[in-house]
This record gives structure tokens, sequence and C-alpha cells, in this order.
């Protein structure tokens, strides 16, 4: 089983030169790369998991009903909120899509799973840091969902064989005969692959001029959206 996931995040890169890119922009890019991928899985018919960044759920309501109108699941990527915003952001979107919420994502900051739990959140999908180096640093591998504090815990895949982890970055650079090959090798051992993608990197880059690694730009924008 492969668990497709994407980031619902506002970009956070600073833009070139002179040039200023206002936050309206930044969510205006969130929303149009987010249809983008909307576009792309109802050709193929795949259901994926949304994980819409705590401070702007308010603002992406619209897209957040039209997500889940498409039968994709709707959960929270918590970049830095506390637990009352956490709390407030909950009962809103459940109130709007009379839905539960059930899973939250999480990497630099981290809310305790206890926490968590008394927010009656069900599953954790914690992530790690990915960038360039990241072949460079042990990472813990785990290949089965388990249970603590009530709370289920999805670790984040790692290839048996290669060693790489399924993230944002690995996804960008490596071909992809390559990386569909990986994933096939891995469900020969394993019950899933949990796969996530940034919203942000379906960015065209040449069009919105943002100060990014250029390994970051690589295969991004209209590349992504036709592969």
């Amino acid at each position: 089983m492969v668990l497709l996931t994407f980031n619902i995040t506002s970009i956070e890169a600073e833009a070139k030169n002179v040039s200023q890119i206002t936050n309206d922009e930044r969510l205006k890019i969130t929303e149009e790369n987010t249809k983008a991928i909307l576009r792309i899985l109802d050709i193929h018919d795949i259901k994926a998991s949304f994980f819409v960044e705590v401070s702007l759920t308010e603002k992406l309501q619209n897209l957040i009903k039209a997500i889940s109108s498409k039968g994709h699941e709707i959960a929270f990527y918590n970049q830095g909120s506390n637990l009352e915003e956490i709390e407030n952001a909950k009962k809103n979107i459940q109130d709007l899509l009379e839905k539960q919420i059930r899973g939250i994502r999480q990497k630099d900051v981290k809310i305790s799973q206890e926490s968590l739990k008394l927010l009656e959140f069900n599953y954790v999908s914690n992530i790690d840091n990915a960038n360039i180096l990241f072949p460079f640093k042990r990472l813990k591998r785990d290949t089965e969902i388990t249970e603590e504090d009530g709370l289920s815990i999805v670790p984040e895949s790692i290839s048996p064989y290669s060693q790489l982890p399924y993230n944002d970055f690995v996804f960008q650079i490596l071909p992809m005969k390559y990386y569909q090959n990986m994933v096939l090798e891995t469900l020969q051992n394993e019950e899933f692959v949990l796969i996530y993608l940034n919203a942000w990197q379906f960015t065209d880059f040449k069009k919105y001029r943002f100060d990014i690694p250029f390994y970051r730009s690589l295969f991004s924008g209209k590349k992504w959206r036709t592969n």
C-alpha cells in the first residue's frame, strides 16, 4: 500500500534581488499548486492525504472544502502553532467539513503525544528534515505503525535497499524509474510506503523568483505537473 501525502504550506523562501512577494501572493501560489495536484490525482483516480499547515486553515477554507469533496483526507501540519491554536483550527475545520480531523504531522516543533491525544487526534505522522546532507545522517528505520499514548504513530518510510527515505527531496532528485523500482522492492517486504511531497515544489520558479538552492528548483513547477 502506498500512502501518498502532501504538505500544504506557504513557501517561506525570500524573493530574489529587490522584488517582493506578498503573503497574499504566496497564499495564491499555494492554492494554484494544490489545485494542480488535485487535477493530477483526478486524472489517475488516486486518493491522498493533505496535511494543511494549521495557521493557513482559516485562509484556505474553500480549498480545504474542494480537497475534501474529492474524497481526499484533510489532516493538519503543525509548524509552530500552540495547543489552543491547533484546537481552534481543528474545531473550525471539523465544523466546516462535518468530518473528524484524525491526523497531524510535525517536524521541527513537536507537541507532545499526550496533548495531541487530548485534542482527539487519532494518529501522528512526523517527518524529518530533508536536505542535501541527509545521506550523511543516520536515520532510524521503522516499518510498522505502532500505538503510543493512545495514538497511532505512522513512521517515515525508508528503503531497506538504498537506505533512502521517501521524502520530498528524494522524490524530486531521483530518476522516476529508479524511484518506482525502489517503491516496488520495498512493498515486497513491507506493508506500506509513506510518500510525502510539498505543494510549494509545484511552483514555477521561473515565474516566481524565490531565492532557493538550485537543487530545490530542479524538475519543479510544470515539469512536476506533467510527469
